[in-house]
């Protein structure tokens, strides 16, 4: 059977640059983007759309018959600074929307799964430098206690029904393509919005607070890989762990100074202080690279040269059709 791809969460930050990626790759028509709303007019001009609420199992099975979908990437949830205002909804969403998938998996509908895990999974106890992939896991978000939860239910369903899902646990993710999606870590994405247009940035996260992150670029690449490994090399059926480049608010303030000289930056924290007080500052990814080749491209002066490149291009488009 012909791969048949449907994103369910498409029109979010991660899932609108997939979406295009696994479309110049398998075909537009092969893959279906789907969310509760519309999304930017390239990924909507870009191939089939439907709009599918991840929580609703016989729409999501309807358009998976519609289209005979072999894979499904769940991209929807709700993100760590969002979730702590609506606890209750965050674990709804980011839990029952996977029960979805998996279910609908183990009933033989669809044949392969991604599902994206965090570096939320873990917390104020867990080693924070070089964080192995199995350690002390005691999130505190609930982000991080769907995330942990969600882990293990991927692996349980692969061993009890032989579900092929796979996962990992993604760092913060830099994009300059779509707007911050509401993660502690999107102080990263901000910091070049602000750069550019204002010349400064007022930092919600102190000058040394040191975090994982990874441009979208790599995390997309890292996506594909996974997805792609012949299923034998996939040891780990929980998430792996996954990095790039670890960097702080002032060191990436540095770097943009070499880009814009007169650039500025303060700090006050607000409430995602904590949060990402209690996530690790580097994670141990040598599993993922053993397993299924997993190798980063960016680092800190290449993504940086990229996002400011490409926003100012974003910027002066804007102001010439205004």
């Amino acid at each position: 059977m012909d791969k048949s791809i449907l994103i369910i969460g498409a029109c979010g930050q991660i899932g609108t640059e997939l979406t295009l990626k696994l479309r110049k790759n398998y075909g537009k028509n092969a893959v279906i983007a789907s969310d509760i709303s519309e999304g930017s007019e390239e990924l909507m001009q870009s191939g089939p759309f439907e709009f599918i609420n991840a929580l609703d199992y016989n729409q999501i099975s309807a358009v998976i018959d519609k289209y005979a979908i072999t894979e499904v990437y769940l991209m929807a949830a709700m993100l760590s600074a969002i979730g702590e205002k609506f606890p209750a909804k965050a674990w709804e969403l980011n839990m029952n929307s996977l029960l979805n998938i998996l279910n609908l998996a183990k009933e033989g509908k669809i044949k392969k799964i991604f599902w994206p895990s965090s570096i939320a999974v873990f917390g104020p106890t867990t080693p924070k430098e070089n964080t192995p992939q199995k350690t002390v896991m005691e999130p505190t978000t609930v982000y991080g206690i769907s995330k942990l939860a969600g882990e293990r239910w991927c692996e349980y369903y692969y061993d009890k029904y032989g579900v092929d899902v796979r996962s990992m646990r993604y760092p913060g993710i830099i994009s300059w393509k779509t707007s911050p999606g509401g993660g502690t870590t999107d102080y990263a994405i901000e910091i070049y919005h602000k750069a550019l247009l204002d010349g400064n940035y007022d930092s919600f996260l102190s000058k040394d607070t040191k975090l994982p992150m990874m441009y979208m670029e790599d995390a997309i690449d890292a996506t594909l890989k996974i997805m792609e490994a012949p299923a034998e090399n996939i040891k780990i059926r929980s998430s792996y762990n996954l990095a790039a480049i670890s960097f702080t608010p002032e060191e990436i303030a540095e770097e943009i100074k070499n880009f814009i000289p007169k650039f500025a930056i303060s700090y006050h924290s607000d409430f995602r202080q904590s949060i990402a007080d209690s996530w690790p500052s580097s994670i141990d990814d040598s599993e993922a690279r053993k397993d299924w080749g997993w190798q980063h491209k960016f680092d800190l002066a290449k993504l940086s040269d990229s996002m400011l490149r490409n926003l100012q291009v974003k910027f002066d488009e804007i102001k010439t059709q205004k």
